[in-house]
């Protein structure tokens, strides 16, 4: 088995990873909600288009830490992963 090259260091749970260990129950209701959510024909959709436009370019798969970005008019880019998915989800 090859080993995943993007894989990174474990620095430990985050605050929601460790409460979800420490309470089945809501882990239970929030993986059926998720699984409700990203079942949705909506979310399908949404997938879909964005794999497609990601093969398009290319870049599906590929290892070369580049993510499509969404611009405020709806086009998309070319972007690094980590500038990417470090928008918007608040500082760490």
């Amino acid at each position: 088995m090859a080993r995943n090259t993007l894989a990174g260091i474990s620095k430990g749970k985050s605050r929601s990873a460790t409460f979800y260990a420490a309470n089945p129950k809501s882990r239970k209701k929030k993986k059926n909600y998720d699984t409700k959510y990203h079942k949705s024909k909506n979310r399908k959709n949404y997938r879909a288009k964005l794999n497609k436009a990601n093969k398009k370019r290319k870049t599906y798969g590929n290892k070369d830490r580049k993510d499509l970005s969404h611009m405020k008019g709806g086009s998309l880019i070319m972007e690094a992963q980590s500038r990417n998915r470090a928008r918007n989800r608040g500082k760490k």
